[in-house]
């Protein structure tokens, strides 16, 4: 008497239906237990299958079953039919697709690379309020990145020096100030003194300057109280909160989306824990899968990585986000990443950061191009003349690129730069 059933759920010759969702694993098998199997145990676990034959199943649950039906090597296809999902639910989607295979005996490694999204399931999520258009359009800038700045350390000012130093960041020409992922309201830096601190100093940086300034602001909380926190901007003239939208969770991105649409405010999405799950290349679940999600939910601009600064990713990795998120329709990538058609879902910036200054401004925008949000922080305020010069020598630097000149030669003309480059050159943080 057969026991399992796994074999079921395998078959090679199956072609996926139009509004079955298709995601793409890598996947190791543990000892003693065959590719075939394993593949047939990832797509039963996630789906209708369980360790054992049942006494007996209605008929239709046959139309549920997850069929893998492509196998190379490590990688493995496996397309689930739409039946299986809630309308709308995201957090249901991982529960099937990201739960509990991931602590099957049967394989030692497992990582959910992307998935493709059908429009039939797209057709119930309204994805970014504002698309990078509206974005622009919302900022006054057009034709170059978007640029902002941590004040740093990122933790230890008081409010009053926080909005300090985003009045000499703005000063210097970067369009936003940013709060890093663990400011959110502390002792010593109350959330509701930080925004009034900072609007104040806004509204004197707009009048001296006469451009669109503003700030990634963290919210970051229970979801009552990120509410509360978004609607205190607002009162304080924002148009931007920030949310750690790994450590908060989907569903209250989810919820936070439309609140924060509601109140014409566009969402920051820092990823922080992110490389909890996706750093190991054999186990977890793709930063690929991760932007596409935030997409989906409504996310304006999500981080990606610079492959250049002190944090991991490559080259290809950011290229391979930055078409994720501002495409319309995206061509997969090897196993990197799989073809998905939008569908009128709006575009999210990239965000490139950490470890940036402006000797690697160049390289940044070779990888992404002008359509993202380019933080360089530390690169400003560590700047042999302060902030301002810092955050001037990387606009200078933004403007050789443009131009199509060397950062040397864009320095004989500009001091800052020229003072930026002394210090650090084209030097690669670790």
């Amino acid at each position: 008497m057969a026991i399992d059933w796994y074999n079921e759920f395998v078959d090679l010759t199956y072609t996926p239906a139009r509004d079955d969702i298709v995601c793409l694993f890598s996947f190791d098998p543990a000892e003693g237990i065959s590719e075939k199997e394993a593949a047939g145990r990832i797509a039963s676990e996630s789906s209708t299958g369980t360790w054992t034959t049942l006494h007996s199943l209605p008929p239709r649950m046959r139309d549920l079953q997850a069929t893998a039906f492509d196998i190379d090597g490590h990688y493995l296809k496996i397309a689930y039919p739409a039946g299986l999902w809630e309308e709308g639910n995201l957090v249901q989607l991982l529960s099937g697709i990201a739960g509990n295979i991931f602590g099957m005996k049967a394989v030692d490694h497992l990582r959910l690379i992307d998935a493709t999204l059908p429009e039939a399931y797209l057709r119930h999520f309204k994805g970014p309020h504002f698309g990078m258009d509206g974005i622009r359009d919302m900022m006054g800038i057009q034709g170059r990145p978007m640029t902002g700045a941590v004040p740093k350390p990122k933790i230890g000012f008081s409010s009053a020096e926080h909005a300090e130093i985003g009045y000499e960041t703005w000063m210097g020409g970067f369009d936003c100030v940013k709060d890093d992922e663990n400011l959110t309201s502390t002792t010593f830096n109350r959330f509701e003194d930080r925004v009034v601190a900072l609007a104040d100093m806004r509204e004197k940086a707009e009048r001296e300057t006469g451009e669109e300034k503003s700030a990634f602001l963290n919210i970051t909380a229970d979801t009552e109280t990120m509410k509360q926190r978004a609607d205190f901007l607002v009162e304080n003239g924002w148009n931007y909160a920030m949310i750690d939208v790994v450590v908060v969770g989907t569903a209250a991105v989810m919820t936070l989306r439309d609140y924060c649409s509601d109140l014409g405010l566009a969402i920051h999405a820092h990823r922080a824990m992110h490389a909890a799950f996706d750093r190991d290349p054999r186990h977890g679940i793709s930063m690929q899968f991760l932007a596409k999600t935030m997409r989906l939910i409504g996310i304006s601009q999500i981080h990606t990585g610079t492959a250049v600064g002190k944090l991991v990713g490559t080259a290809d990795d950011a290229k391979v986000l930055a078409d994720i998120l501002r495409e319309k329709k995206v061509t997969g990538v090897g196993h990197m990443s799989l073809d998905q058609d939008w569908h009128g879902i709006k575009s999210a910036f990239p965000v490139s950061s950490g470890g940036l200054h402006p000797g690697l401004v160049p390289d940044v925008l070779d990888i992404y191009g002008e359509d993202l949000v380019l933080l360089v922080s530390g690169g400003i305020h560590g700047h042999p003349d302060g902030t301002r010069a810092g955050a001037t020598a990387a606009m200078q630097a933004i403007e050789a690129w443009q131009d199509g000149i060397t950062l040397e030669e864009k320095a004989t003309k500009a001091r800052e730069l020229g003072r930026a480059l002394e210090k650090w050159g084209s030097y690669k943080p670790i």
